[in-house]
């Protein structure tokens, strides 16, 4: 079985069942497909199928007949070619003839109505990881941030939150290079500190070896302060000064001194033969090494002595002097940045509010029908929406019938039996609403999908009719979208019968600029 589905237009999501045989479209009612669309001829084309054959003809319109792009006067079509007439787009499609059992009720669905605290908790989180990644970020840490909202101002807020961004990214970026700059500079006095003990033990062998320290040679390090050598002690295991000779016999008394001592008195360091590094004041360091001889009787090195040694290296204070220069350099520059970015951000979103602001005001003074807007603001769809639908009610309890025009006070009548003649050439299940969301008539199909008779329902609220709330705020909704869209089609979807349906919305606008009817058609989402 073929049929044709509208798939764009004014009667998108209708279908058409052809029959075997030649099946004529047109806006003349005698059609065997009635297409009343403005610019349709009363015989525009036909379709003839001939087993799984089907041919597409031109009946001498006026606008032409396209399929899939190209004008044609006769040519073959196969399932999911697209047809294209005056203001619409049909396609060709082939159905599985099979026989369908339908339950004359709507399927069983937990009826929900979402509550504030759904809104502002969140409810259950999701099962998926990202999901539930963003419901976190959502609703348990940005809770908190709303409650500090609450004390300050939104736009003190932004500015907290960009220059606590810039200095946490400097932070983070630079503060790294930096350190690895200093720990390069610290690795480098540190070889340095442990190269003059290298040198003592070098140019002392015999001294050494013969363990009188006293003799031992440290005049280099006389003259080392151009190498940043602030001061040093030569002293052996027990703390006794050997060099400098102002001090010899004496014991030590420098912090310095006395820390290393200590920390290489610890059992586990007793033997280290490694350099340990003390961070001081002023940007000064200290450096500690024992000095090991060789002992011949038990082949091993002995250590005898310590040498302590403090740097104050011109590079290092340079170093903290330049890193601390470029980190403020950083710092500054990304303020500045994040000003500007504050300053696009903090506008980007006070525009569309100031701009509904305005228009609200016009709305209330008579001056504007409804609220909308050129920039792209998708969050800000369902207030507008929100505010369409309280100004129409506003304007329907102010109107005053002795202060309009009678001519401009219209019925729904003439366009709710419009809407009832379009439902004739129906295929597929249709509802029609007049301006209240009273139910005026629906066909037999929908019937059997929505559970819904018209001899009990006629006449009543979609609200009343309806064995789900869900389903009815569903539709409610897409009709007011609709009459706040100056009537163009709105769909959305919904699960009937246990099967997935597209829901599609059109409302019949009237003079006086409200929506005087509700066309709503269903079309199963195979």
């Amino acid at each position: 079985m073929f049929k044709l589905v509208v798939v764009g237009g004014k009667l998108r999501g209708q279908e058409f069942v052809l029959k075997s045989g030649e099946n004529t479209l047109g806006r003349d009612s005698s059609c065997d497909v009635y297409f009343p669309v403005e610019g349709v001829s009363k015989k525009h084309m036909s379709v003839t199928v001939s087993d799984d054959i089907v041919t597409v003809s031109d009946l001498g319109s006026a606008n032409g007949t396209f399929l899939n792009g190209k004008i044609i006067k006769k040519a073959a079509a196969k399932t999911g070619d697209k047809i294209g007439l005056p203001n619409s787009i049909v396609q060709l499609v082939y159905v599985q003839e099979k026989k369908i059992v339908v339950k004359k009720k709507v399927a069983a669905q937990k009826e929900r109505e979402e509550t504030i605290d759904e809104i502002l908790n969140g409810g259950t989180p999701p099962d998926n990881i990202v999901g539930k990644i963003f419901w976190l970020f959502k609703y348990k840490l940005m809770p908190f941030i709303h409650g500090v909202n609450q004390e300050y101002e939104w736009r003190i807020l932004l500015a907290i939150f960009t220059a606590a961004f810039a200095l946490i990214t400097i932070t983070l970026t630079i503060g790294p290079v930096l350190q690895d700059s200093k720990n390069v500079l610290m690795n480098e006095i540190r070889i340095r500190g442990t190269h003059y003990a290298d040198e003592i033990s070098r140019t002392n062998t015999k001294a050494l070896e013969q363990k009188t320290l006293e003799r031992v040679d440290t005049s280099f390090l006389d003259g080392a302060s151009q190498d940043g050598v602030e001061s040093y002690e030569l002293f052996d295991l027990d703390g006794r000064v050997l060099r400098p000779l102002s001090r010899l016999n004496e014991y030590t008394n420098d912090t310095v001194s006395i820390q290393i001592k200590e920390w290489f008195s610890r059992p586990r360091n007793k033997n280290m033969k490694e350099a340990k590094i003390l961070s001081l004041e002023g940007g000064k360091i200290g450096i500690g090494k024992q000095i090991f001889i060789y002992d011949p009787k038990t082949g091993t090195q002995e250590a005898v002595g310590i040498i302590a040694i403090r740097f104050a290296p011109t590079t290092l204070t340079a170093e903290a002097s330049k890193s601390t220069r470029l980190y403020l350099e950083s710092l500054v520059t990304s303020l500045l940045v994040g000003i500007l970015f504050f300053g696009v951000v903090y506008y980007l979103t006070l525009r569309p509010i100031e701009e509904l602001r305005f228009q609200i005001e016009e709305g209330l003074r008579g001056k504007r029908r409804s609220v909308d807007s050129k920039l792209l603001f998708e969050e800000m769809n369902p207030v507008r929406n929100a505010i369409n639908t309280g100004l129409q009610r506003i304007r329907e309890l102010q109107r005053d019938e002795n202060d309009v025009d009678p001519n401009d006070i219209e019925s729904d009548d003439q366009y709710v039996n419009n809407l009832l003649e379009f439902m004739n050439g129906a295929q597929g299940p249709v509802i029609v609403l007049n301006s209240s969301k009273n139910l005026v008539k629906l066909n037999t199909q929908a019937e059997d999908v929505c559970g819904i008779r018209l001899s009990m329902s006629e006449g009543m609220n979609i609200l009343d009719i309806t064995k789900e709330r869900g389903f009815a705020a569903t539709l409610i909704e897409l009709c007011d979208s609709s009459a706040n869209n100056s009537g163009t089609s709105q769909s959305g979807a919904y699960e009937l019968q246990g099967k997935p349906y597209n829901i599609f919305v059109n409302s019949m606008m009237g003079k006086d600029g409200f929506a005087k009817g509700f066309y709503i058609s269903f079309v199963l989402d195979n």
